[in-house]
């Protein structure tokens, strides 16, 4: 059962938080698993898993799978991602909870312990891979050479530079003993089926937490490059490592992965559909962008600023009112700091925001919401924020200058200001950015 949506025109903020949650509710493991589930195996089922919304994967796994059917295994999550367990659900998957986005020892220990279940596996028995995005941090294996602080350091690095997603895990497959196709090679020679739900654009498998379970395309000299576009040092012996080819990944077509599965259960462009679907049940036109929307998060702000105003404008592209959706996953390059100055907090809905709000300049009519479908954008407790016609003014009458909040990436501090924050908690779902602007 869905909840009713509110009046477009006289509750556009409720509105709009009405098709958010249509979006995440379309990515809801539970809602999503059954179709995919292979039928128990003749030897044990072993479940192994990373995500945000790992803990709920494996929920949904326990209430779906035959009682008389072994079932055991270990899943990391986000720390405070596991949902509470509904009466009379038996635990058999445990669930551990480590630090996102940059790892922890906590998330270290699970990773080796997964590797260490994985041994001993045979022909008969079945490992389910439960994978969902922030695996890349939560299922840290550092390759050799590598310590758990320069881990730390490259991720934090990588993070603070702007590269895209594809950037990133490229360059954390290389440096790791799990990702990258490594955790299904363990297995071996059991059947593998991965049951993933897509953060990233163009739902490659690969690219989900770094496919671990997924034979991976780039080469230790792709990751060598994204290391010295953005200037992200290495100990010398994993560069040389690099360099000689040393820490390569599973390819396509290796031999080990033939006969196993992936089956993406939920994706970006579901969720965008499930809330366009809400829009339109509620009498208003809705027209989907794109779910692989990348790059700099204020810069596509202005974008679709520009967007809304000739549709509020001239009726162009398309006719008002109307809501615009859109998804992907965008990035924030950190901006430099003086000496001793705060750093902002926020993400990448939030400085979407920020990008939407100065370009639209109070434009009358246009409302948006961004967030992130985990319910946490960075590193803050807000999912994402809100804008209308009158952020600009209201943040004027309090004293909030948008300039100097985007100059700090400090969107949580301008939005919180305003109480426009949209704070949901832990959604325990992921399948990114998502972008909703109504237009009346």
């Amino acid at each position: 059962m869905t909840d009713a949506a509110p009046d477009p025109r006289r509750q556009p903020a409720a509105f709009l938080e009405h098709l958010y949650r249509a979006a995440v509710r379309r990515a809801l493991p539970l809602h999503n698993t059954a179709a995919f589930l292979p039928p128990p195996p003749l030897g044990r089922t072993l479940v192994l898993g990373a995500g945000k919304a790992a803990g709920a994967m494996a929920q949904a796994v326990e209430a779906l799978w035959p009682a008389h059917a072994p079932l055991s295994g270990l899943v990391v999550t986000r720390y405070q991602h596991t949902p509470p367990r509904p009466a009379g659900l038996a635990q058999r998957i445990e669930v551990a909870e480590a630090a996102h986005p940059v790892p922890d020892a906590a998330g270290l220990a699970a990773a080796q312990r997964m590797l260490e279940l994985a041994q001993g596996l045979t022909a008969d028995d079945l490992v389910l891979c439960l994978i969902s995005g922030g695996g890349s941090a939560l299922l840290t294996l550092p390759c050799d050479g590598l310590t758990l602080s320069d881990k730390q350091r490259i991720h934090q690095a990588l993070l603070d530079s702007g590269a895209a997603i594809g950037e990133m895990n490229c360059v954390r497959k290389h440096l790791s003993r799990i990702k990258g196709g490594r955790l299904a090679a363990a297995c071996a020679p059991a059947r593998v089926v991965t049951l993933a739900i897509s953060d990233v654009p163009g739902d490659d498998p690969s690219v989900i937490a770094s496919g671990p379970t997924v034979p991976d395309a780039t080469t230790c000299a792709d990751a060598l490059a994204v290391l010295d576009r953005y200037r992200i040092e290495l100990p010398a012996p994993v560069r040389a490592a690099l360099q000689a080819g040393t820490l390569e990944t599973p390819k396509p077509g290796d031999p080990g992965h033939v006969h196993h599965a992936v089956h993406l259960i939920a994706t970006p462009r579901q969720s965008l559909e499930a809330a366009a679907e809400a829009a339109r049940a509620a009498g208003m036109a809705a027209h989907i962008l794109s779910d692989e929307i990348e790059g700099e998060s204020r810069d596509v702000g202005k974008v679709h600023a520009a967007l809304a105003r000739a549709v509020a404008r001239r009726g162009e592209p398309f006719a008002r009112p109307c809501v615009i959706l859109s998804g992907g996953e965008t990035t924030v390059t950190l901006r430099p700091r003086p000496p001793g100055a705060p750093r902002g907090l926020g993400g990448r809905a939030g400085e979407f925001c920020l990008g939407l709000a100065q370009a639209l300049q109070g434009e009358p009519g246009v409302w948006a919401l961004a967030a992130d479908t985990d319910g946490i954008d960075g590193m803050g407790e807000a999912a994402g924020a809100r804008v209308a016609p009158d952020t600009l003014a209201r943040a004027d009458a309090l004293g909030l200058r948008l300039a100097d909040h985007l100059d700090r990436n400090d969107a949580h501090g301008y939005f919180a200001g305003l109480g426009d924050l949209v704070v949901t908690g832990p959604t325990h779902t992921n399948v990114n950015d998502f972008r909703a602007l109504l237009v009346c």
